[in-house]
């Protein structure tokens, strides 16, 4: 077989082709693409990639004009970005910064905080819309995000901190959500989700329920993120947004898919759950799919694959788990707040696993109620 020089494509093992982005690159959302058994076909799918990431750094390059003014909110903004404290943000918390500003450039990117339009009744306006088309919790997250940047922008020398148009506003908070699922309506929407062709959401499902971890974090799993051997198999990660270590234990039911899955499926860099296309799961696609996949188990059910996450806390406290247990299992502080607990009590597979054994009690006392 011939071969070609297409920029960032590689061959790992002789076989299978990758376009491979720079750091640089995926800083700007480019990720690395499995184009397949090396070939024609492979090479096709790189030189497509190649074309996008041109035409998006000839496009930056043709941007000379800067997009807001001198002394703006978006500017303030974008020199924020550009720190080392925005830089050490965890990717779960700057992805929740960018979805409220998203909310808030429109209305008050290029206007300075110290101007007339940024006020109390333009910021509650801008509250009422986005809970009237959105949502409570977007609404809350939304103010939430205007006060941490008023904070930064202060600390930039843009305005004062005490001058926070949205003091005068109360941020009340959504009510956390309350739903959940059994273990039979996990596994049917796994089914499900295999049968209809979306493989790399069956694998995503089964995981949420045996890990308990975020969606976010299910994202980012990798090859090189699995320890273990056999049934012993599990993943080692740290936590998106919190940044804690967390070890996430596998059934062999879910082992026995994830192994069906990356057969058809080779993955040997890069994220393991891929959508129908092969890209990576992004933000979007994973709850698109989860919700396509849900839909047709149980028509207009509402729940998340986040939800998966409480469903395993729940049958936690019904199989009587300390709070350390929880803790370890959920990778989070549930347990205390004092900061030493994570360096004196760190996760481990041993309590990983006891966690396990309690979810397995609580789970065979709920269904005898």
């Amino acid at each position: 077989m011939g071969s070609v020089k297409i920029p960032y494509y590689v061959v790992k093992k002789g076989r299978y082709g990758y376009w491979q982005p720079t750091k640089a690159m995926r800083g700007q959302g480019f990720a690395p693409v499995r184009c397949g058994i090396d070939g024609p076909a492979a090479w096709a799918i790189a030189q497509s990639w190649n074309e996008r990431w041109q035409r998006h750094r000839a496009g930056n390059e043709r941007q000379a004009v800067p997009e807001f003014p001198a002394g703006s909110i978006g500017e303030g903004f974008d020199r924020y970005r550009k720190t080392t404290e925005w830089l050490e943000k965890k990717p779960r918390t700057r992805e929740e910064w960018e979805r409220a500003w998203a909310r808030i450039k429109p209305i008050f990117g290029d206007v300075s905080p110290l101007s007339p339009e940024v006020n109390l009744e333009s910021v509650a306006e801008l509250r009422q819309l986005v809970r009237d088309q959105v949502s409570q919790r977007e609404a809350h997250r939304v103010i939430k995000i205007w006060r941490a940047l008023w904070r930064v922008l202060a600390a930039l020398g843009y305005c004062r901190g005490k001058q926070d148009p949205s003091s005068g506003i109360r941020n009340r908070a959504p009510q956390a959500r309350q739903v959940s699922y059994s273990e039979g309506e996990a596994v049917r929407r796994a089914k499900a989700a295999w049968r209809s062709g979306y493989r790399g959401m069956a694998v995503a499902i089964a995981i949420a329920w045996d890990t308990q971890f975020s969606p976010v974090d299910l994202r980012g799993l990798t090859p090189a993120k699995i320890s273990g051997e056999g049934d012993a198999r599990h993943f080692d990660i740290g936590r998106a947004k919190s940044g804690r270590d967390a070890i996430g234990t596998l059934s062999r039911r879910t082992l026995a898919l994830l192994d069906a899955y990356l057969e058809k499926e080779p993955c040997e860099v890069g994220a393991i759950l891929r959508n129908r296309s092969g890209a990576p799961y992004s933000r979007f696609t994973m709850p698109d799919d989860f919700r396509a996949v849900s839909e047709k188990v149980q028509p207009g059910d509402k729940r998340t694959l986040a939800d998966m996450r409480r469903s395993g806390a729940i049958e936690l406290l019904a199989g009587a788990a300390t709070p350390h247990l929880i803790s370890a299992k959920m990778a989070n502080t549930i347990d205390t707040s004092n900061t030493l607990q994570k360096t004196y009590q760190p996760v481990d597979l041993a309590a990983v696993r006891a966690a396990d054994e309690a979810r397995r009690v609580g789970r065979a006392r709920m269904r005898q109620k």
